[in-house]
């Protein structure tokens, strides 16, 4: 179906309109006499603002908003930060005032796509309504950490490709995943078949040994090609969908929820919330953590029902927030948010508010890799002034993989422009993820003995 951006009132029904908006200027007059106009895109350091009315769209605005069609990635990368922030954040409060958008857009699961990194590196593709048997095809899935990463936009642009390229290439160092250096030189090539045979052989029976994890990509965000599906998204639907396959990889495939973490990418954060909700639903039982990357805006949501992420969807709820005023949401949403350089609409180094939303990705995938998991230290904090006032000082947490389960609130910190985006680089031994969890769950125990 496609949407504008305004409604037609009568004596009888409310109906969806196709038209531009410059020439519905006087239905929207009267339409939004209700709300207070905004002369500037207002937004605060603060966290204390969200759905702030005086944030509402202004009829005079109004005839300045292009169709939804012409809503594009590309022209977000087009515009600097604040122009993408403003258009979105219009666009946004007209929706929830209007409720023009319905969460309809529902993608079949045989055409969500996704594939498990193997051990040595190959993707091992499926559908999502064939994931449970490929897994049950793979030697040695869950035996340690299974993460899930759902991805919430499309690859075929050069930002998101990048930053859920590194993120993808990050887990596979962490999980011991890539090649060994040296397993195609030329030495090798001057060896016969035979041996060559024994040394892959070898070399691959070592590795499989090695590995520590399992990294799944959903790619999700393929089957969003426009922003009327960015807005439509059903994510109550097909978290639900995902929820009832962790189950059947649990029930099936003997995967517990102790092992799994899933990672979810802007509207996807809240995909991987309401799986999680789903799995508790059906099991009794939580996953160990979600983490939501720039979890962004609902436009469209259920009547009378709370969606999308939330503390409580799984043992452990994280959110990272890069665009928080842009594409993302300054709203709290999990145990623990962070919010680099304070709640904004961008971040240092970030051109326009789609780059800005993937740097969440970007600094996520910085703490993956070993030796880097304490380079983003935060600090509890209400607003970045506050932080600043404080110079950086008070109770400390970090950023990414090694986030402690047990911290709560809001969190700022500052980062760099460019890789590496962390302040702080020292090496650190790396911890499996039962170390972590297992001396967070007892201490979970001590507190409820």
């Amino acid at each position: 179906m496609q949407y504008s951006l305004v409604r037609r009132l009568d004596n009888r029904s409310t109906k969806l309109v196709k038209m531009n908006p410059l020439h519905s200027f006087c239905v929207m007059a009267c339409l939004m006499a209700v709300a207070l106009a905004a002369n500037n895109h207002k937004q605060s350091n603060s966290l204390n603002s969200y759905e702030d009315p005086s944030n509402w769209v202004s009829p005079s605005e109004i005839e300045q908003l292009p169709m939804l069609k012409d809503v594009t990635l590309r022209r977000l990368e087009g515009m600097t930060v604040d122009e993408g922030a403003t258009l979105l954040d219009k666009l946004y409060h007209l929706a929830q005032f209007n409720r023009i958008f319905k969460p309809d857009y529902v993608p079949e699961p045989s055409k969500i796509k996704g594939y498990i990194v193997g051990e040595r590196k190959q993707k091992i593709e499926f559908n999502l309504n064939n994931f449970v048997q490929t897994v049950k095809r793979q030697t040695n899935f869950g035996n340690d950490e299974v993460t899930i990463f759902i991805e919430g936009l499309p690859q075929s642009w050069n930002h998101v490709n990048k930053a859920n390229r590194k993120l993808v290439q990050a887990y596979e160092q962490r999980y011991n995943l890539q090649p060994y250096a040296g397993q195609q030189d030329s030495s090798e090539q001057k060896t016969s078949s035979e041996e060559q045979g024994q040394q892959r052989r070898k070399q691959n029976q070592e590795q499989d040994d090695n590995k520590t994890g399992d990294l799944v990509v959903i790619t999700l965000g393929d089957l969003i090609e426009d922003f009327e599906q960015y807005a439509t998204l059903n994510v109550e639907r097909i978290g639900e969908i995902i929820g009832d396959l962790l189950v059947q990889l649990t029930n099936e495939v003997n995967v517990p929820q102790e092992i799994i973490h899933l990672i979810g990418q802007g509207p996807a954060a809240h995909v991987a919330g309401v799986a999680g909700r789903q799995y508790t639903r059906q099991t009794g039982h939580k996953l160990r953590r979600i983490t939501g990357l720039d979890p962004t805006k609902l436009y469209a949501r259920p009547e009378n029902k709370l969606s999308g992420l939330a503390r409580g969807d799984a043992d452990f709820v994280d959110a990272i927030h890069t665009s928080a005023y842009g594409m993302g949401t300054q709203e709290r949403l999990a145990d623990v948010d962070f919010y680099p350089n304070g709640p904004a609409t961008g971040v240092p180094g970030a051109d326009n508010v789609v780059e800005a939303s993937l740097r969440a990705t970007r600094y996520f995938a910085e703490s993956v890799r070993p030796g880097n998991e304490r380079n983003f230290p935060a600090v509890a904090a209400s607003s970045y002034k506050e932080y600043k006032q404080n110079n950086g000082y008070g109770k400390r947490a970090y950023m990414g993989i090694a986030t402690s389960y047990d911290i709560r609130g809001d969190y700022m910190l500052q980062v760099n422009s460019k890789s590496p985006f962390g302040r702080n680089t020292p090496a650190q031994t790396q911890s499996g993820y039962h170390a972590v969890h297992e001396a967070w769950r007892q201490q979970q125990q001590k507190n409820f003995a």
